[in-house]
């Protein structure tokens, strides 16, 4: 039997995740599987180069057979990006705080991983956001936004649907997310939260100075453009990395991407029970 290649990405905190690595590693060989780092997950995991079932320095494979995050929401956004628009799933243990994109915690990932590999797993497929402006074009899984410099004036936003204007707000910033992504700065602005499965992008201010800005819902086939009506320039992040800026009289064009990413999830999850169950938890 021919192994199967699975890419592993983690946090920055090697020690939190070595003993899973090696868990992991163990089951993938006894599936005839081989997990794979590639040079940077091998620097931050030198012992893994004595571990059997485990491959160092390979660049992860386009045609692998899964991919395994270990971390919090931010590694799983980055395991995502790098299997965008492939057919490959990201199977997620949360070793962050809310671990909102997670397949399992910790104490399931025997259970989720010996599933993953007999491809019991069900798969959710994520949509995106297509971002086009000065600071280039970019593939958000979670959000874009533009806000202020530390230190700068407050911003001014006019923003525009299918070409027809709509409103300009003074503020510190503004977030476009998806549906995965309403749970995370969206909801922090008061934003609508949008189930998994619900086409379309949420738009919120960042600290509105204004008492008649009101978060919305953009249509999965209108383009959204947002207009730079400020002094000066503003920061443009996307999946909270910052990528560029855009200056005074510029635009950002923001389009809904269907079925961007893959997603393994436990047969009988659902949004709204890991909804209860990840921000519930926090309030206690």
């Amino acid at each position: 039997m021919s192994r199967r290649a699975i890419t592993v990405l983690t946090h920055g905190r090697p020690d939190q995740t070595a003993a899973a690595l090696r868990e992991l590693a163990v089951m993938a060989a006894a599936a005839g599987a081989v997990l794979t780092l590639d040079a940077d997950e091998t620097a931050k995991h030198p012992s893994a180069r004595a571990i059997a079932g485990l491959e160092v320095d390979t660049p992860p494979a386009p045609d692998a057979a899964l991919c395994v995050a270990l971390g919090g929401d931010g590694t799983i956004l980055r395991a995502l990006r790098v299997y965008a628009r492939t057919a490959v799933a990201v199977f997620a243990v949360n070793f962050g705080e809310v671990g909102f994109l997670s397949t399992v915690e910790p104490d399931r990932m025997t259970e989720g991983f010996e599933r993953a590999l007999a491809g019991t797993l069900d798969v959710l497929t994520l949509p995106a956001i297509e971002a086009d402006g000065p600071a280039g074009s970019h593939l958000a899984l979670n959000d874009l936004s533009l806000h202020r410099k530390v230190g700068g004036r407050v911003a001014e936003l006019s923003y525009a649907v299918g070409g027809e204007e709509i409103g300009s707000v003074r503020c510190d910033g503004l977030v476009v997310a998806t549906p995965a992504g309403s749970t995370g700065y969206n909801l922090a602005n008061g934003g609508p939260v949008m189930a998994w499965g619900v086409a379309g992008m949420a738009v919120s201010f960042i600290a509105p100075h204004s008492l008649s800005a009101r978060a919305l819902v953009i249509s999965p086939d209108d383009v959204l453009t947002l207009h730079n009506s400020s002094r000066e320039a503003l920061a443009v992040s996307v999946d909270g990395r910052p990528v560029g800026e855009i200056a005074p009289g510029g635009a950002v064009r923001a389009a809904f991407a269907h079925d961007v990413a893959k997603l393994a999830q436990m047969e009988g999850s659902s949004f709204y029970r890991r909804l209860r169950e990840k921000f519930g938890r926090l309030s206690r």
